[in-house]
């Protein structure tokens, strides 16, 4: 059986919990916490994700791994992601922990499971496939990720073999 990604009514479903969880936290400590985007885009072993990029915040998640373990992924996952969230917004950055004191905190303050990790079963879910170029020294054929090619290509980079200490080129 394929896994399906979360349908648009149960994205609304976790949207609306990550506004009731940001709701509780400005009621209790009387504080505002702006709303935050949302998004259905991870792919992967990675259930969810807060990042903050450039000053943008957002919360992840991956929707295949949602679909599959709706249930569990509602009551520790959504919490999870608001949490780092809220203490990245409360605390000084700098000193925090991701899964701190003051994480966990918050966590147990939305009645959920402070651990760090869980583990499903997500062989079935897609994942991302990077691609791989090949390179080539005295000794043999090499293949780099897309990234360590990039950085070739910009002149950014230059990689060799552990074994013969020469340079990698592209091979043709």
């Amino acid at each position: 059986m394929t896994v399906q990604a979360l349908d648009h009514n149960r994205e609304d479903l976790v949207t609306n919990e990550v506004a009731r969880y940001l709701g509780l936290v400005e009621r209790e400590f009387s504080v505002e916490m702006p709303g935050i985007p949302v998004h259905f885009d991870l792919i992967g072993n990675t259930l969810g994700m807060y990042c903050k990029k450039k000053g943008v915040r957002s919360i992840r998640f991956n929707s295949y791994a949602f679909s599959k373990y709706w249930n569990e992924n509602f009551a520790n996952t959504i919490p999870h992601e608001v949490a780092h969230y809220v203490s990245d917004s409360l605390f000084d950055h700098r000193y925090l922990k991701p899964h701190g004191r003051e994480w966990q905190s918050i966590m147990r303050f939305f009645g959920a499971d402070p651990a760090v990790r869980c583990y499903f079963d997500l062989s079935d879910i897609p994942k991302r496939k990077m691609q791989h170029f090949s390179y080539a020294c005295a000794c043999g054929q090499h293949e780099l990720s897309a990234i360590r090619h990039n950085r070739i290509n910009s002149g950014r980079r230059r990689y060799y073999c552990r074994r013969c200490q020469e340079e990698l080129v592209a091979a043709d």
